[in-house]
């Protein structure tokens, strides 16, 4: 299944472009000399995917407590069912609960101690903006979380977020060369395809979790770390 982080990784970088392509249009990095620009960029995708790994653990961690318990496969089918949810359901019904205005003020934090790092030029800032960019709220990365937290272990959950991390770099990097390589016609087809890719990597999950013995997408056992016949000997 970590081909699937990759893969949603580069569709979902179409909606990264009009969350995060505002930041990295604007990176203080060096105009005038091309060699440069290139490593600067390469630090600053460097912090975004740092950011992830760092989330992909603990989220595979938490992974790996249902896995020991014995609810991998279960886990598997709530995670894509959340998946799907999380594209059925819309944005407006979480802003009505409470909950949410503690995290907005963590984000109004966030975005002031990114803001003063775009004053700096150095490889520092660039990785710190990276960083900082990388813990903003984004309804994608929160999928791919979910996909995390599937992949049963804290590795696994790390390589996961990198992978997805990996397929926004294509596109993230082109924005700081060219505002508007895509028209936007171009862009809102595949901004309306992806809910479609979120559904379908859900059902893989769910099919995964469901042991329909087919090869590769629903094994009829999935691995474990302990024996399913433990020798006593």
């Amino acid at each position: 299944m970590l081909y699937t982080a990759l893969i949603f990784g580069l569709l979902s970088s179409f909606h990264c472009i009009g969350m995060c392509g505002p930041i990295a249009m604007m990176l203080p990095v060096d105009r005038n000399n091309p060699a440069k620009k290139v490593t600067q960029i390469i630090t600053y995708h460097l912090g975004r995917i740092a950011a992830y790994a760092g989330i992909g653990f603990i989220f595979g961690l938490l992974g790996k407590g249902f896995f020991m318990a014995g609810m991998q496969q279960k886990l598997s089918v709530i995670i894509g069912i959340l998946m799907i949810a999380a594209i059925v359901i819309p944005e407006r019904t979480f802003a009505n609960y409470n909950f949410s205005k503690p995290i907005f003020r963590g984000i109004s934090k966030l975005k002031q101690v990114l803001g003063n790092q775009f004053k700096k030029k150095s490889y520092q800032s660039l990785f710190t903006i990276g960083l900082l960019n990388g813990f903003l709220p984004c309804g994608m990365v929160y999928v791919a979380l979910f996909g995390a937290i599937a992949m049963q272990s804290s590795g696994l959950g790390v390589l996961y977020m990198i992978l997805f991390g990996l397929g926004t770099v294509p596109l993230m990097s082109s924005v700081v060369y060219i505002n508007s390589f895509l028209n936007l016609a171009t862009r809102n087809k595949i901004q309306k395809a992806i809910p479609y890719v979120v559904v379908v990597i859900g059902l893989l999950f769910i099919l995964r979790g469901l042991g329909l013995g087919i090869p590769y997408v629903s094994p009829s056992t999935m691995s474990l770390f302990v024996q399913a016949n433990p020798d006593c000997h």
